[in-house]
């Protein structure tokens, strides 16, 4: 452990900080690190107190030739059951495996069911092997999961959602999910999020509470309506007052006053959106 502990110590990787935290918890002190590498969308590798170090999925196991056959059914056991499994190997052997759990949120669910109720499909796309992805998807109610998606390829989906007609909004907060949110039609990013993930985003959710992706729908819905509303009420407006007062029925002051009358009016029915409630 203090040398997974030490190599993970390196990444950026949410999983990767929960290795560190839950070994650090164990009061484990970690090895010396020479050499890192992240590996996006397999694991890292690194030299820890002149030993190597490998941690990552079984691909990456099978890349460096290291046995894995064995451990392989507890693997799928802790898989089906959502957690994220992790083998690690030292020197070139297999070393242990690492489980780490998603805490899914109270208000996840419910978010995935407004979303649903209000006509939007609901896709899970995730880096994660195809079994936990499945198990966490039906805890939260959606029913289209893409797993085993590597960074690069997360902006492809994107893409390829997009070439059947579809108006594709993509909600990540990871640095991987940066050309992703760049791709869509809306990027949302969650602000607890990465800064990079921000950047690329075009709206950024205050809180980490998924139902803000319903309420910033449901605001920009209303918005729109409130300026569809603005558009009529000015247009329609307009092309009865400014012939009446061209042929004179109205006095100067009457008719400037008029139109006073309609720029407060639009005014007043945008304001109608701070009393909106979410």
């Amino acid at each position: 452990l203090s040398l997974i502990g030490a190599a993970e110590k390196q990444s950026e990787h949410p999983l990767a900080e929960a290795i560190v935290q839950g070994i650090a918890d164990r009061g484990i002190g970690l090895g010396d690190v020479q050499f890192f590498e992240a590996i996006p969308g397999y694991g890292v590798q690194a030299t820890v107190s002149g030993q190597g170090v490998v941690i990552g999925t079984r691909k990456l196991m099978q890349q460096y030739g290291i046995h894995i056959d064995d451990i392989l059914p507890t693997m799928e056991q802790l898989e089906e059951s959502g957690k994220t499994a992790m083998l690690a190997a030292i020197n070139g052997q297999y070393a242990g495996l690492v489980a780490v759990a998603d805490t899914v949120k109270d208000t996840s669910k419910e978010a995935v069911s407004r979303l649903q109720e209000m006509g939007i499909t609901v896709i899970m796309m995730t880096g994660d092997n195809e079994r936990t992805a499945q198990a966490i998807g039906a805890e939260v109610g959606v029913n289209h999961v893409i797993a085993e998606v590597l960074p690069e390829g997360k902006a492809n989906e994107v893409k390829k959602l997009q070439a059947t007609g579809k108006k594709v909004a993509m909600v990540g907060d990871g640095i991987n999910d940066a050309p992703a949110l760049a791709t869509a039609n809306i990027g949302m990013a969650i602000g607890t999020g990465t800064d990079v993930a921000m950047e690329a985003a075009d709206i950024t959710l205050i809180r980490g509470d998924l139902n803000s992706i319903a309420d910033a729908i449901i605001m920009s819905r209303k918005t729109m309506r409130n300026i569809k509303q603005n558009l009529f009420w000015a247009f329609a407006y307009n092309t009865l007052g400014i012939p009446i007062a061209a042929i004179g029925l109205l006095a100067p002051w009457v008719a400037g006053a008029a139109m006073a009358f309609s720029s407060v009016s639009v005014v007043l029915n945008a304001l109608r959106l701070q009393r909106v409630k979410l």
